[in-house]
């Protein structure tokens, strides 16, 4: 039963966060908000809500391990598995607009965060610093948009749904307003199904909470980014897939982050310093030569990428990595 109620709550997670996505769009797009500006924050941030509310309830209910390895591993899966897989469809662009500024950006966050998670817990004044940075990129974001209106107005409602799969937005304000309700009362919802049965398999099998938030609930946050870049890859239009990973990681570590640790305090087990927060950044710093070069991430790169991912989760559950995450969790 545990498992369906994992099951249910993931799944609610992506209903629901897809639901807000949709009528947020179609909120901004009444506002006149540039498409560029939607695609590169609304759109790319919103696939985050699910991370965010699992990662705010998880602290919230005395389970700081889901909640950080939860944002870490959705980091992780973001690079290796979202860009990995559709690589092995078609070759992912990886010169797009603002992609090398966003890719610096996503490095410096990462180094920040692993600074601050060294000096943890993270306390109220470490999560202000980092949904302060958070503030400030979307500024930068704005401002650069403006100073390229001309490129903004040349990105279609078609390109938004190329970046994040988003169509079929709701027309009329009754049923905008209703997108964004349900959302907003689906996604706690789901977030407590989530955490409630991770914690509880946890338990039964004698894991650490931090190993199933790397995994198993990163791994089904992830899917709408994963679902997405997919699907584009099948139409050969997952060049602007990089975009929404970049926005989404950068999401998950100021904002998600940020918000959550001034929240409640969040403990960071040993073996996430030591080992995943390294991991997370070598993933970000993976996609940095394509970036630089402008070159593509062909089937070759996407499926090392892969490898390294499932080589990654088998780490995760050795026996050797569990005992050291089990004594260090809170």
């Amino acid at each position: 039963m545990v498992y369906l109620t994992l099951a249910a709550g993931i799944a609610l997670l992506l209903l629901c966060g897809d639901i807000l996505v949709r009528g947020s769009v179609a909120l901004a797009v009444r506002l006149g908000i540039p498409s560029l500006v939607i695609g590169l924050t609304i759109v790319a941030f919103g696939t985050s809500a699910p991370e965010l509310v699992v990662s705010l309830r998880a602290a919230l209910s005395g389970a700081p391990g889901i909640a950080i390895g939860n944002v870490v591993g959705s980091n992780i899966a973001n690079v290796l598995l979202v860009l990995g897989l559709p690589a092995l469809i078609s070759a992912t662009d990886c010169n797009q607009p603002f992609i090398k500024r966003n890719t610096l950006y996503v490095i410096g966050a990462s180094l920040i965060f692993i600074g601050l998670c060294y000096a943890g817990p993270l306390s109220f004044w470490h999560g202000a610093v980092l949904f302060a940075l958070m503030v400030a990129f979307l500024i930068e974001s704005g401002r650069r948009a403006a100073q390229k209106s001309v490129e903004a107005r040349s990105i279609s409602d078609e390109t938004i749904e190329l970046i994040d799969g988003v169509s079929g937005l709701p027309g009329r304000v009754w049923l905008v307003s209703g997108f964004i309700l349900a959302g907003l009362i689906g996604l706690p919802l789901g977030a407590h199904l989530t955490v409630s049965s991770a914690s509880e398999i946890a338990g039964e099998f004698g894991i650490s909470k931090a190993a199933i938030g790397l995994t198993v609930i990163a791994l089904g946050t992830s899917l709408p980014e994963l679902a997405t870049t997919v699907s584009a890859a099948l139409r050969g239009h997952c060049g602007l897939a990089i975009g929404n990973v970049l926005g989404s990681n950068l999401f998950n570590i100021l904002a998600i982050m940020g918000l959550t640790a001034m929240v409640a305090p969040v403990p960071v087990p040993d073996i996430i310093v030591r080992v995943d927060l390294w991991v997370m950044l070598a993933a970000a710093l993976a996609i940095t030569p394509f970036v630089i070069g402008r070159k593509n991430i062909t089937r070759t790169p996407g499926l090392i990428f892969v490898a390294c991912y499932l080589l990654y989760i088998v780490f995760v559950f050795m026996p050797r990595a569990n005992e050291v995450a089990s004594i260090a969790q809170p």
